[in-house]
Protein backbone atom coordinates (compact mmCIF):
# COMPACT_ATOMS: atom_id res chain seq x y z
CA UNK A 1 0.00 0.00 0.00
CA UNK A 2 1.70 3.42 -0.83
CA UNK A 3 1.82 5.80 2.05
CA UNK A 4 1.83 9.28 1.55
CA UNK A 5 4.64 11.60 2.95
CA UNK A 6 2.57 13.27 5.13
CA UNK A 7 1.35 10.40 6.29
CA UNK A 8 4.67 8.39 6.88
CA UNK A 9 6.26 11.86 8.86
CA UNK A 10 2.78 11.45 11.13
CA UNK A 11 3.48 7.82 11.58
CA UNK A 12 7.10 8.24 12.31
CA UNK A 13 6.51 10.84 14.71
CA UNK A 14 3.67 8.60 16.73
CA UNK A 15 5.72 5.77 16.59
CA UNK A 16 9.01 8.10 18.30
CA UNK A 17 6.32 9.37 21.07
CA UNK A 18 5.16 5.80 21.63
CA UNK A 19 8.17 4.25 22.18
CA UNK A 20 9.05 7.19 24.29
CA UNK A 21 6.16 6.71 26.87
CA UNK A 22 6.53 3.45 26.95
CA UNK A 23 10.16 3.82 28.51
CA UNK A 24 8.54 6.29 30.53
CA UNK A 25 5.89 4.37 31.98
CA UNK A 26 8.64 1.57 32.74
CA UNK A 27 10.62 4.09 34.89
CA UNK A 28 8.27 5.72 36.61
CA UNK A 29 6.58 1.66 37.42
CA UNK A 30 10.40 1.04 39.22
CA UNK A 31 9.46 3.75 42.20
CA UNK A 32 5.66 3.93 42.32
CA UNK A 33 4.32 2.63 45.45
CA UNK A 34 1.32 0.20 45.19
CA UNK A 35 1.66 -3.12 43.78
CA UNK A 36 -1.40 -2.40 41.48
CA UNK A 37 -0.14 0.67 40.66
CA UNK A 38 3.20 -0.48 39.65
CA UNK A 39 1.18 -3.57 37.09
CA UNK A 40 -1.00 -0.78 36.12
CA UNK A 41 2.05 1.57 34.81
CA UNK A 42 3.63 -1.60 33.13
CA UNK A 43 0.63 -2.37 31.42
CA UNK A 44 0.35 0.75 30.25
CA UNK A 45 3.59 0.21 28.85
CA UNK A 46 3.17 -2.99 27.33
CA UNK A 47 0.30 -1.31 25.30
CA UNK A 48 2.44 2.17 24.64
CA UNK A 49 5.19 0.04 22.95
CA UNK A 50 2.64 -2.93 20.70
CA UNK A 51 1.56 0.47 18.96
CA UNK A 52 4.87 1.61 18.09
CA UNK A 53 5.40 -2.86 16.63
CA UNK A 54 2.02 -1.86 14.81
CA UNK A 55 3.35 1.50 13.42
CA UNK A 56 7.04 -0.14 12.35
CA UNK A 57 5.20 -2.49 9.90
CA UNK A 58 5.03 0.65 8.44
CA UNK A 59 8.14 2.76 8.51
CA UNK A 60 10.18 -0.55 8.65
CA UNK A 61 12.53 0.24 11.55
CA UNK A 62 11.98 1.42 15.15
CA UNK A 63 13.21 4.79 16.53
CA UNK A 64 15.06 5.79 19.47
CA UNK A 65 13.40 6.72 22.50
CA UNK A 66 13.53 10.52 23.74
CA UNK A 67 16.08 10.31 26.04
CA UNK A 68 15.20 14.00 27.54
CA UNK A 69 11.86 13.36 27.57
CA UNK A 70 12.10 10.23 29.33
CA UNK A 71 14.15 12.03 32.12
CA UNK A 72 12.14 14.64 32.61
CA UNK A 73 8.89 12.78 32.97
CA UNK A 74 10.58 10.73 35.89
CA UNK A 75 11.81 13.35 37.70
CA UNK A 76 8.58 14.95 37.57
CA UNK A 77 6.87 11.47 38.63
CA UNK A 78 9.23 11.80 41.25
CA UNK A 79 8.81 15.06 42.38
CA UNK A 80 5.20 16.04 41.95
CA UNK A 81 3.57 12.31 41.55
CA UNK A 82 3.14 9.38 39.38
CA UNK A 83 -0.17 10.49 38.74
CA UNK A 84 0.26 13.68 38.02
CA UNK A 85 3.29 13.12 35.62
CA UNK A 86 1.40 10.34 33.76
CA UNK A 87 -2.14 12.54 33.40
CA UNK A 88 0.41 15.69 32.21
CA UNK A 89 1.64 13.19 29.50
CA UNK A 90 -1.34 11.85 28.61
CA UNK A 91 -2.85 15.70 28.51
CA UNK A 92 0.02 16.18 25.88
CA UNK A 93 -1.71 13.65 23.44
CA UNK A 94 -5.11 15.24 23.53
CA UNK A 95 -3.94 17.33 20.02
CA UNK A 96 -2.81 13.98 18.27
CA UNK A 97 -6.32 12.75 18.04
CA UNK A 98 -6.76 15.19 14.87
CA UNK A 99 -3.78 13.44 13.23
CA UNK A 100 -5.45 9.98 13.59
CA UNK A 101 -7.90 11.69 11.51
CA UNK A 102 -5.78 12.20 9.18
CA UNK A 103 -4.73 8.67 8.79
CA UNK A 104 -7.77 6.87 8.64
CA UNK A 105 -7.66 7.40 5.12
CA UNK A 106 -4.43 5.68 4.50
CA UNK A 107 -3.97 3.30 7.43
CA UNK A 108 -7.29 1.26 8.94
CA UNK A 109 -5.33 0.10 11.96
CA UNK A 110 -5.33 3.85 13.09
CA UNK A 111 -8.52 3.86 14.17
CA UNK A 112 -8.28 0.61 16.62
CA UNK A 113 -4.92 2.74 18.19
CA UNK A 114 -6.56 5.69 18.77
CA UNK A 115 -9.43 3.61 20.44
CA UNK A 116 -7.15 2.44 22.60
CA UNK A 117 -5.35 5.56 23.41
CA UNK A 118 -8.70 6.75 24.35
CA UNK A 119 -10.74 4.37 26.23
CA UNK A 120 -8.51 1.32 27.43
CA UNK A 121 -5.81 3.72 28.64
CA UNK A 122 -7.93 5.95 30.07
CA UNK A 123 -9.36 3.44 32.13
CA UNK A 124 -6.42 2.17 33.30
CA UNK A 125 -5.28 5.74 34.38
CA UNK A 126 -8.26 5.87 36.97
CA UNK A 127 -6.83 2.85 38.69
CA UNK A 128 -3.90 4.41 39.83
CA UNK A 129 -4.02 5.43 43.24
CA UNK A 130 -2.09 7.69 44.76
CA UNK A 131 -1.32 8.37 48.47
CA UNK A 132 -0.66 12.48 48.19
CA UNK A 133 -3.84 12.64 45.81
CA UNK A 134 -5.86 11.55 48.58
CA UNK A 135 -5.17 14.62 50.76
CA UNK A 136 -5.48 17.17 48.48
CA UNK A 137 -8.52 18.35 50.23
CA UNK A 138 -5.89 18.45 53.54
CA UNK A 139 -3.43 20.26 51.45
CA UNK A 140 -6.05 22.79 49.86
CA UNK A 141 -7.44 23.45 53.21
CA UNK A 142 -4.14 24.33 54.61
CA UNK A 143 -3.01 26.26 51.76
CA UNK A 144 -6.52 28.37 51.15
CA UNK A 145 -6.21 29.15 55.11
CA UNK A 146 -2.77 30.50 54.73
CA UNK A 147 -2.93 32.85 51.95
CA UNK A 148 -6.36 34.06 53.09
CA UNK A 149 -5.15 34.97 56.52
CA UNK A 150 -1.31 35.76 56.04
CA UNK A 151 -2.11 37.62 53.07
CA UNK A 152 -4.40 39.79 54.75
CA UNK A 153 -2.13 39.67 57.69
CA UNK A 154 0.39 40.82 55.97
CA UNK A 155 -0.91 43.57 53.56
CA UNK A 156 -2.52 44.89 56.89
CA UNK A 157 0.82 45.29 58.59
CA UNK A 158 2.50 46.43 55.25
CA UNK A 159 1.18 49.83 56.09
CA UNK A 160 0.68 49.53 59.97
CA UNK A 161 4.62 49.18 60.60
CA UNK A 162 6.16 50.43 56.99
CA UNK A 163 9.50 48.27 58.30
CA UNK A 164 10.35 45.00 56.47
CA UNK A 165 11.35 43.37 58.98
CA UNK A 166 8.60 44.19 61.71
CA UNK A 167 6.40 42.76 59.48
CA UNK A 168 8.45 39.91 58.51
CA UNK A 169 8.78 39.09 62.31
CA UNK A 170 5.18 39.75 62.79
CA UNK A 171 4.11 37.50 59.95
CA UNK A 172 6.35 34.84 61.21
CA UNK A 173 4.93 34.50 64.85
CA UNK A 174 0.71 34.52 63.26
CA UNK A 175 2.06 31.86 60.20
CA UNK A 176 3.76 29.71 62.96
CA UNK A 177 1.38 30.13 65.47
CA UNK A 178 -1.34 29.04 62.75
CA UNK A 179 0.37 26.62 61.31
CA UNK A 180 0.42 24.18 64.64
CA UNK A 181 -3.26 25.76 65.31
CA UNK A 182 -4.48 24.69 61.86
CA UNK A 183 -2.71 20.95 61.89
CA UNK A 184 -4.15 20.40 65.53
CA UNK A 185 -7.70 21.52 64.44
CA UNK A 186 -7.37 19.28 61.50
CA UNK A 187 -5.91 16.23 63.84
CA UNK A 188 -8.78 16.98 66.23
CA UNK A 189 -11.22 17.15 63.94
CA UNK A 190 -10.09 13.45 62.44
CA UNK A 191 -9.99 12.15 65.35
CA UNK A 192 -13.27 12.76 66.30
CA UNK A 193 -14.68 11.83 62.64
CA UNK A 194 -12.89 8.60 63.87
CA UNK A 195 -10.75 8.13 60.84
CA UNK A 196 -7.78 6.24 61.38
CA UNK A 197 -5.70 9.04 59.02
CA UNK A 198 -5.57 11.95 61.11
CA UNK A 199 -2.51 12.07 61.96
CA UNK A 200 -1.68 12.06 58.34
CA UNK A 201 -4.16 14.59 56.91
CA UNK A 202 -2.87 17.31 59.89
CA UNK A 203 0.44 16.77 58.72
CA UNK A 204 -0.28 17.52 54.96
CA UNK A 205 -2.59 20.05 55.99
CA UNK A 206 0.29 21.94 58.43
CA UNK A 207 3.34 21.18 55.89
CA UNK A 208 0.69 23.18 53.38
CA UNK A 209 0.34 25.65 55.38
CA UNK A 210 3.63 25.92 56.64
CA UNK A 211 5.46 26.42 53.28
CA UNK A 212 2.74 28.96 52.29
CA UNK A 213 3.83 30.98 55.13
CA UNK A 214 7.48 30.44 54.55
CA UNK A 215 6.80 31.87 50.46
CA UNK A 216 4.57 34.78 51.22
CA UNK A 217 7.43 36.12 54.17
CA UNK A 218 10.53 35.68 52.13
CA UNK A 219 9.89 39.29 50.34
CA UNK A 220 9.78 41.24 53.57
CA UNK A 221 13.07 39.25 54.26
CA UNK A 222 14.59 39.97 51.24
CA UNK A 223 13.76 43.76 50.42
CA UNK A 224 15.40 46.51 52.42
CA UNK A 225 13.25 47.80 55.31
CA UNK A 226 12.12 50.66 53.83
CA UNK A 227 10.88 48.63 50.97
CA UNK A 228 7.63 47.82 52.36
CA UNK A 229 5.74 48.21 49.50
CA UNK A 230 7.65 46.48 47.25
CA UNK A 231 7.70 43.63 49.20
CA UNK A 232 3.75 44.03 48.97
CA UNK A 233 3.59 43.81 45.66
CA UNK A 234 5.93 40.95 45.28
CA UNK A 235 4.14 39.14 48.28
CA UNK A 236 1.41 39.71 45.87
CA UNK A 237 2.56 37.97 42.83
CA UNK A 238 3.74 34.89 44.90
CA UNK A 239 0.25 34.43 45.97
CA UNK A 240 -0.86 34.44 42.87
CA UNK A 241 2.19 31.90 41.73
CA UNK A 242 1.38 29.40 44.09
CA UNK A 243 -2.60 29.76 43.57
CA UNK A 244 -1.68 29.34 40.14
CA UNK A 245 0.66 26.39 40.35
CA UNK A 246 -1.27 24.21 43.17
CA UNK A 247 -4.59 24.74 40.65
CA UNK A 248 -2.81 23.77 38.03
CA UNK A 249 -1.67 20.50 39.66
CA UNK A 250 -4.70 19.61 41.09
CA UNK A 251 -6.76 20.11 37.57
CA UNK A 252 -4.14 17.74 35.99
CA UNK A 253 -3.61 14.92 38.69
CA UNK A 254 -7.49 15.11 39.17
CA UNK A 255 -9.02 16.23 35.77
CA UNK A 256 -10.64 19.32 37.43
CA UNK A 257 -10.81 22.94 35.40
CA UNK A 258 -8.49 25.18 35.66
CA UNK A 259 -9.55 28.43 35.41
CA UNK A 260 -12.58 28.88 37.18
CA UNK A 261 -10.97 27.29 40.60
CA UNK A 262 -7.69 29.68 39.43
CA UNK A 263 -9.89 32.99 39.84
CA UNK A 264 -11.60 31.92 42.61
CA UNK A 265 -8.92 31.39 45.11
CA UNK A 266 -7.09 34.36 43.43
CA UNK A 267 -10.02 36.79 44.12
CA UNK A 268 -10.93 36.08 47.32
CA UNK A 269 -6.99 35.58 48.54
CA UNK A 270 -6.48 39.58 46.26
CA UNK A 271 -9.62 40.88 47.89
CA UNK A 272 -8.82 39.86 51.58
CA UNK A 273 -5.67 40.96 50.98
CA UNK A 274 -6.65 44.87 49.55
CA UNK A 275 -9.53 45.19 52.55
CA UNK A 276 -6.41 44.15 55.09
CA UNK A 277 -4.28 47.31 53.69
CA UNK A 278 -6.93 49.93 54.12
CA UNK A 279 -7.68 48.52 57.36
CA UNK A 280 -3.87 48.79 58.38
CA UNK A 281 -3.97 52.70 57.07
CA UNK A 282 -7.74 53.27 59.03
CA UNK A 283 -6.00 51.81 62.17
CA UNK A 284 -2.12 53.38 61.64
CA UNK A 285 -4.20 56.71 61.23
CA UNK A 286 -7.17 56.74 64.33
CA UNK A 287 -4.71 54.86 66.65
CA UNK A 288 -2.16 57.00 66.49
CA UNK A 289 0.68 54.12 66.55
CA UNK A 290 3.95 55.37 64.83
CA UNK A 291 6.42 52.97 64.55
Amino acid sequence: MAISEKAMSLIQKMQQNEITESLIYEKIARFAKGEENKQTLLRLSKEEAAHAEIWKKYTGCMPKAQKFKVFWFALMARILGFTFAVRLMEKGEEGAQDEYELLLSEIPESAEIRTQEEEHEHALLNMLDEERLNYVGSMVLGLNDALVELTGSLAGFTFAMQNTRLIALSGLIIGISATFSMASSEFLAGRSEGRTDALKSCTYTGIAYLITVVALILPYLLFPAHQYVAALICMLAVVVLIIAGFTYYTSVAQEKPFKSRFLEMALISIGVAVVSFFVGILAKKFLGVDL
